[in-house]
């Protein structure tokens, strides 16, 4: 083995070794980042969550109904108002974009799909079921009865001007110019 392949080897080993090192640490750091999750939840339903004390006469229990009753509107309550907060704080984000898009000059445009419709279809999509759109647009044109004028008589006449060259070249057609002057 050759110098360049011993360092080639070398960098191999000291490449995987220090993978696996970082993920045992990584493996560490997962294990005490669970700890310290589970800590903080056994925190928080021992602060919020007193243990239950189950009454034994039933004017207790009634109490203890109306304290969790309360307890549940004052939490539906919040949830409500942080859901209100979420959704302003949402919209106020949807305006800020859309200044900064009318600011900069650009305008996001919408993807828009290829849509093969009829004019009759479209009407009706954009007018509902209730009307009845019928787009003939030929029907709704002139008659023209178009006129012959002296011109286009002549043209077609004269029919095609290959034919006429053809029929003039050659001897037979100078044959024919001649028999047709006399």
């Amino acid at each position: 083995p050759s110098l360049l392949q011993k360092r080639n080897r070398a960098i191999t080993a000291r490449r995987q070794h220090l993978k696996s090192v970082m993920l045992q640490i990584a493996a560490t750091e997962l294990e005490k980042e669970e700890g310290r999750r589970e800590a903080e939840k056994q925190n928080y339903l021992a602060e919020h969550c007193p243990p239950l004390h189950i009454p034994s006469s039933m004017s207790e229990v009634q109490e203890l109904c109306k304290q969790l009753h309360a307890k549940i509107d004052a939490a539906e309550e919040e949830k409500y108002d942080m859901e209100v907060k979420v959704q302003k704080s949402g919209k106020e984000l949807e305006d800020m974009n859309q200044k900064l898009f009318d600011l900069r000059g650009k305008f996001k445009r919408p993807p828009l799909r290829r849509v093969r419709m009829s004019a009759d279809a479209m009407l009706k999509a954009l007018l509902g079921s209730k009307h009845k759109v019928c787009m003939d647009l030929r029907a709704n044109l002139k008659q023209v009865k178009k006129e012959d004028t002296e011109k286009e008589r002549d043209l077609r006449d004269v029919g095609d001007w290959r034919k006429n060259i053809e029929e003039k070249s050659g001897m037979e057609g100078r044959k024919k110019m001649f028999e047709s002057e006399s």
